[in-house]
């Protein structure tokens, strides 16, 4: 008889699995290919004209910007063509988020650019290894390419690894003290375009010293056409984007100043002549279509393993917290996990085919957003007009001045610069994030973007122990005579119940802060209960001894006396904690579960009515009572 039963269970089973598995499998396309899900519901009517002037008006930006971070990589301009092409594709398909623009970003080509100055000795041109700039340049950009393609396989990894919680070990205050730090980085690197100095790169730590050293060193030999030229961009830049950021709200669209400055910039240099004339580092010859796959050196995968990781975790951490603010603003989900593998792959992609490493500039997504970006189609027309540029009229900025496009890199600063205000706040706010922002700042100006990294990530965790190891513990009061408990010293209106405690501790209470815990809780209370113990027990023997030699004769109410005790209740415990308590043999006569209430105001009124009825108008012993406010499980 039992046979047939199971039968007819595995006949259910398999049946409940075919009728399910069309769904799961819907849901794992899906999942991994976010296009599938809302290029169908794409509404063309509505979305596809705002989506296309925002892809031209993305599209204009990021071949600009392409262009100029590819300096900070220390790569031929054209490379950076490819990395703003080529992760666009990969994330139209993979990614989660409708308004970022994927490509270049300042920090990560910066951080790029110091693992090429790392591995590539510029100082041996000229040597039998290397006899011609043109094998430098290759050189460099396998470099690039290879870390890029690098950090795109960590990055996929992870997402496979479904680790994308990563990214809350990167606090906003180290994010914004490392990228500050990171922009200082850029401006030192652009000073030999502007100034048009020939100054080989320097190598970490204290590279930005170096650099200093060495531009300090040739300063004599500025070329002045170059010079005014990137201060008139960089005067002109800087005023228009504080017009934009003020009068956002009246404009339209914000005036894309980069193009404009771009335009007139190529077209003087060109009807001047400036490159004869005054002998200004042009960008020179932008080799049409596109280069065959790089091919890559084992010897420098080994050399960048832990700079490519780096730069996966930053140029992650940077776009996802741009993508969450539009996510936030727009109303709709994005996935941790998913834009890690989508980034991967846009990473190895970009880095297979010349291009290097790519996040999202916040400048370039604040284009595609405010000019009415409804989707990645925007983002996928914006890498059109990448393609045009290189497939057709790259030619027409071939005389552009280097030291224009140094002059744009720096006006996309301003943001990033303008952190320093956070410093104040983050004081006033909380000592510890302040901490990590000056911590974070100075150890990447000193040692590096990668070092400094690292260094600033175990000053946070260190931060952590000693937030956790030393809490803030404080005294609660009733305010306005509700149910709400603050500390005390925050507030005027308190009612503080007579004999009560309130004792709060915002940590988990284990045995690196144990000792700490029960200090500060002895000194909210008044008095040390060993001590209160020791006296009582002292008494208590005298008093048996005149008892014993008839001096003295006992009463109920002497008794009532001896008893010196404090009531304690713990509240807040989470889920579970009680049960977890039974099983470690917790509880005895003394210490029950009854001490345990779900909120501060519920044992409140329990101490109060306990009072009321177990004490006569005639004798009202004086009792301490204390409660506990548990924020995480005891551990």
């Amino acid at each position: 008889m039992l046979w047939p039963d199971r039968y007819t269970q595995r006949t259910h089973l398999v049946k409940n699995i075919r009728k399910c598995s069309p769904q799961k499998a819907k849901n794992i396309a899906t999942g991994l290919l976010p296009i599938t899900s809302w290029l169908p519901a794409y509404r063309v009517k509505e979305w596809l004209l705002s989506d296309f002037v925002s892809g031209l008006s993305t599209g204009l930006v990021a071949v600009l910007q392409g262009l100029a971070f590819a300096l900070l990589v220390y790569v031929r301009p054209g490379y950076g063509l490819y990395a703003a092409f080529f992760p666009v594709i990969g994330y139209f398909f993979f990614g989660t988020s409708r308004h970022i623009s994927v490509g270049p970003f300042p920090v990560l080509s910066i951080m790029v650019g110091e693992v090429v100055m790392k591995l590539v000795d510029e100082e041996s041109v000229g040597n039998s290894t290397l006899t011609t700039s043109t094998a430098l340049d290759d050189e460099k950009i396998q470099v690039a390419a290879t870390v890029s393609l690098l950090a795109g396989i960590f990055q996929l990894l992870l997402g496979a690894l479904q680790v994308g919680f990563v990214i809350i070990y990167l606090s906003q205050s180290l994010i914004s003290g490392f990228t500050t730090a990171a922009a200082i980085h850029v401006v030192v690197s652009q000073l030999k375009f502007i100034l048009q100095l020939p100054v080989t790169g320097c190598k970490e730590p204290l590279s930005i010293f170096c650099t200093l050293g060495k531009i300090g060193g040739q300063i004599t030999k500025t070329n002045i056409a170059d010079l005014v030229t990137a201060l008139i961009i960089l005067v002109i830049v800087f005023v228009v984007k504080e017009i934009n950021e003020r009068y956002k709200a009246k404009l339209p669209v914000p005036i894309p100043i980069e193009l404009f400055v771009t335009v007139i910039a190529t077209g003087i240099s060109y009807a001047c002549n400036f490159k004869e004339r005054f002998q200004v580092d042009v960008i020179g010859q932008l080799e049409k279509g596109f280069k065959p796959p790089v091919q890559l050196d084992m010897r420098v995968f080994q050399s960048c393993v832990g700079d490519a990781f780096s730069i996966a975790i930053v140029g992650f951490a940077v776009a996802f917290s741009v993508a969450k603010v539009y996510s936030v603003k727009y109303d709709y989900p994005i996935n941790g996990n998913q834009e890690l593998i989508a980034f991967g792959l846009s990473n190895i992609f970009c880095g297979a085919f010349s291009g290097f490493a790519a996040s999202t500039s916040l400048s370039r997504s604040g284009v595609q957003e405010s000019t009415g970006g409804k989707t990645q189609v925007a983002g996928l027309l914006s890498a059109v007009i990448v393609l045009i540029v290189i497939v057709a009229i790259g030619f027409l900025l071939e005389p552009l001045q280097k030291s224009v496009l140094a002059a744009l890199a720096l006006g996309n600063l301003k943001g990033m610069l303008m952190q320093f205000k956070e410093i104040g706040v983050l004081w006033k706010k909380d000592k510890y994030d302040c901490m990590i922002w000056i911590v974070t700042f100075l150890c990447t100006v000193i040692l590096g973007l990668a070092i400094g990294l690292g260094v600033s990530i175990g000053f946070e965790l260190l931060t952590i122990v000693f937030r956790t190891q030393f809490p803030k513990c404080t005294l609660l009061a009733n305010v306005g005579r509700s149910n709400i408990y603050k500390n005390r010293k925050d507030y005027v209106d308190i009612y503080e119940p007579e004999g009560v405690k309130i004792f709060s501790c915002p940590a988990p209470i284990f045995f690196a802060n144990i000792d700490f815990f029960q200090e500060k809780l002895i000194t909210s209370v008044g008095f040390n209960p060993l001590r209160v113990l020791r006296k009582r027990n002292k008494a208590l023997r005298k008093i048996r001894k005149m008892l014993k030699k008839g001096e003295l004769q006992m009463t109920p109410t002497l008794k009532d006396f001896v008893r010196v005790d404090v009531d304690v209740y713990i509240v807040g415990a989470q889920e579970g904690f009680l049960d977890k308590l039974e099983r470690c043999a917790f509880f005895d006569e003394e210490i029950k579960p009854s001490m345990f209430f779900i909120s501060i105001h519920d044992a409140v009124l329990h101490i109060l009515v306990k009072k009321n009825g177990s004490c006569s108008p005639k004798f009202k012993p004086m009792k301490v009572t204390t409660v506990l406010r548990v924020h995480s499980s005891l551990e």
